[in-house]
């Protein structure tokens, strides 16, 4: 515990780690308001006929099943909360359009989409908002996952433009929060301005 964080470490692809996790909470940490279900990655660029097994399993168990263990395991403290209660899922770019070696992940992200809107549609007569951020390129870790820890090709990703950086996120993360209680804003897709869709860039030599 440091000042007002309080740190759980565990793995979202394990129901049970989550679960137990979620319900290690100190008394004085299950006042639950918000949930951001921000874990995914992307790994490899491989296409469909050439797909690595482990790199989908890994994708899918993060991105999709991490947002529903994780989202179960938290809804029982949101339901006691009071006040305005929010739940945002880490959408993409990659879940409106797909991309050539963007498969799985791209088939995940779009699970999200869904889920997401399905999420609001069941929390609605809780009074529960349910919202979606969906990113273009962000300079974060994301690239250097995706490409095994090769620096040069993740960099490669960003070159010639100004790309999102990950306050940028979490600005809109807070918009979408500090909303009254009467506004959700239900699907929000970010952009650097040099990215028009999912594969166009402009980029400066």
């Amino acid at each position: 515990l440091t000042g007002d964080s309080y740190t759980l470490c565990f793995d979202v692809c394990s129901a049970q780690a989550t679960k137990d996790a979620i319900d290690s909470l100190p008394e004085d940490w299950r006042q639950v308001q918000v949930l951001i279900n921000n874990a995914g990655l992307a790994w490899g660029r491989e296409s469909i006929q050439e797909g690595i097994k482990e790199k989908w399993e890994r994708m899918i168990d993060t991105n999709l099943k991490g947002v529903l263990y994780v989202t179960q395991a938290v809804l029982p403290l949101l339901r006691e909360a009071t006040g305005v209660r929010t739940i945002i899922n880490l959408g993409s770019i990659a879940g409106k359009q797909a991309y050539a070696g963007g498969n799985v992940y791209s088939a995940t992200k779009y699970a999200i989409d869904g889920l997401t809107q399905s999420m609001r549609i069941d929390l609605l007569p809780e009074g529960i908002r349910v919202g979606q951020i969906a990113p273009g390129a962000a300079e974060t870790e994301f690239s250097l996952v995706r490409f095994d820890g090769d620096a040069s090709k993740a960099k490669q990703v960003y070159t010639g433009f100004d790309p999102l950086q990950a306050g940028d996120i979490a600005d809109a993360a807070w918009f979408m929060v500090s909303r009254p209680a009467h506004v959700c804003i239900n699907d929000l897709i970010i952009m650097p301005t040099a990215q028009a869709n999912a594969t166009t860039f402009h980029r400066q030599s």
